[in-house]
C-alpha cells in the first residue's frame, strides 16, 4: 500500500475532517480497524472528537471506551498497539475506517482479530485460536 496522503499523516488535522464526521448523540462514531497490508478486519470500536484528534496528532490509534468512559490508546495496557496508516470516512460520515499496522493481537481474547467466529454449516464455529494468553496481556 502506498503512503497515506499528507492530509491524514500523523501531526496534521484536515480542516474539513471533523465537519464530515456524523457523531451520534453521545458524540461518538463507529471506527473499524483494518490491517493496512492484508485487508484483515481486526476490530470495531468507538471514537469521539478527542480520540480522532489524538490519533491524528500522534499516529497511535486512540479510542473512546464506553464501559470505562475514558479515552484510551490501543495497546496502552497490553502492548498490542495500532499505528495509523490512513483514516477514511464513509459516505454518510457515520463510520470511520482506520487502516492500521497492528502489533500482535487486536482482540482482548488474545486473538489476532475480534472476528474469530463464523457461521459455518449452520453452526457458530471458532475460526481463529488464541495466539496470546490474555492474562499475559492484561495481568489478570
Amino acid at each position: 500500500m502506498s503512503a497515506p496522503p499528507a492530509s491524514s499523516t500523523p501531526g496534521s488535522m484536515p480542516g474539513d475532517l471533523l465537519a464530515n464526521v456524523a457523531f451520534d448523540r453521545d458524540g461518538l462514531v463507529v471506527a473499524v480497524a483494518q490491517q493496512h497490508d492484508t485487508g484483515e478486519v481486526l476490530m470495531v470500536a468507538w471514537m469521539n472528537r478527542a480520540a480522532i484528534e489524538r490519533t491524528l496528532e500522534t499516529g497511535d490509534v486512540h479510542y473512546w471506551s464506553r464501559s470505562r468512559m475514558k479515552l484510551w490508546r490501543k495497546g496502552e495496557t497490553s502492548g498490542q498497539a495500532q499505528r495509523l496508516i490512513e483514516l477514511r470516512v464513509d459516505c454518510d460520515g457515520d463510520t470511520l475506517l482506520l487502516l492500521v499496522d497492528q502489533t500482535g493481537v487486536a482482540c482482548h481474547t488474545g486473538r489476532r482479530t475480534c472476528f474469530f467466529r463464523a457461521v459455518r454449516h449452520g453452526r457458530l464455529e471458532t475460526i481463529a485460536e488464541v495466539a496470546v494468553d490474555p492474562k499475559t496481556l492484561y495481568g489478570d
